[in-house]
């Protein structure tokens, strides 16, 4: 197939990936608002560090608020990672690969920007926002249903699944970031029992992580046993273990891969032995920031591979 079209597929995939996660880590935050105490208060831009985009928020924004920080994740187009923002490019990706996609994939897309465009103001407000994002959320995983069940398990297939699942890795690492930084803000507050269960709680909610966590670890929700899951089971679609050994086996099945499959190899091989899990806090978010570097080069890889720029 043509490396445009290919490119194209594979961010199809990135950027709905990429939507669905956004509402998931906004979703951790929204759901402690209704977990903890009055007066509990939670420092939102948390969610901007943890996504790289306090120049962007800062150029924009003066008050780093609970509104600003969600307007911005949400709704803000001179954001180019927000919902909109990337609902935007999903559609020109789609629009263009008509021919390697089911076709009502173009049709749900746009049903899903309607609501989206329509609805903003819940998000944005708090009084509707979690119904806001459960149905970004639904309408992605139906969309994500329709290409795996429809399409053909050939080359477009290939990058569509090497898109979801790096995409999918970098952001369950930003959503651990999220529980994390949560933490490490209210360890000192001691009028909140169990503040780490709390915290891990909803963040496996928020990946639908908690009904296979607690049949998988068959324990309470603890704070390592947690990571060790999203990090290391290999059975869960949103661990990082789970996601690189799909990003091997797809890229296996594509020419010229021997160097990406190697180095695949090697960020699996070294996370899963250089995490300490008695070392939590500033050094696992730490550990984090490496992994999404790794990830980082793993794309910039894929695509001098198999999307090389016209000269």
């Amino acid at each position: 197939m043509l490396s445009k079209v290919a490119e194209r597929v594979f961010w199809t995939a990135r950027y709905l990936e990429r939507i669905e996660s956004t509402a998931r880590m906004v979703s951790i935050y929204d759901k402690l608002l209704f977990d903890t105490p009055r007066g509990f208060t939670l420092g939102w831009y948390n969610l901007i560090v943890i996504n790289s985009l306090e120049d962007d928020f800062n150029d924009r924004y003066s008050v780093r608020d609970e509104r600003n920080v969600v307007k911005f994740l949400l709704g803000d187009e001179t954001n180019p990672s927000s919902v909109i923002s990337s609902l935007k490019a999903l559609r020109e990706n789609v629009r263009t690969t008509r021919d390697v996609v089911p076709e009502e994939t173009w049709e749900w897309i746009n049903e899903l920007n309607m609501y989206i465009q329509a609805n903003l103001q819940l998000g944005i407000n708090r009084s509707k926002r979690h119904e806001f994002l459960e149905e970004i959320i639904k309408g992605c995983q139906q969309i994500l249903g329709l290409l795996y069940g429809s399409m053909p398990h050939d080359a477009a297939w290939i990058f569509l699944r090497l898109g979801r699942n790096l995409e999918r890795a970098d952001m369950t690492t930003r959503n651990l970031d999220a529980g994390m930084a949560a933490i490490i803000e209210r360890e000192e507050d001691e009028s909140i029992v169990n503040i780490r269960q709390i915290i891990w709680g909803n963040v496996l909610r928020a990946l639908n992580a908690d009904q296979a966590y607690r049949r998988t670890m068959r324990c309470a929700v603890q704070s390592e046993a947690v990571i060790e899951f999203l990090l290391e089971n290999e059975e869960f679609p949103r661990s990082i273990a789970h996601c690189l050994n799909a990003l091997i086996d797809s890229c296996a099945k594509l020419p010229r891969s021997k160097l990406i499959v190697a180095e695949l190899h090697a960020i699996r091989k070294e996370i899963l032995v250089e995490i300490n899990y008695d070392h939590l806090g500033i050094p696992f978010r730490e550990y984090l920031n490496r992994l999404q570097i790794h990830l980082s080069n793993i794309a910039q890889l894929i695509s001098n591979t198999w999307f090389p720029a016209v000269v």
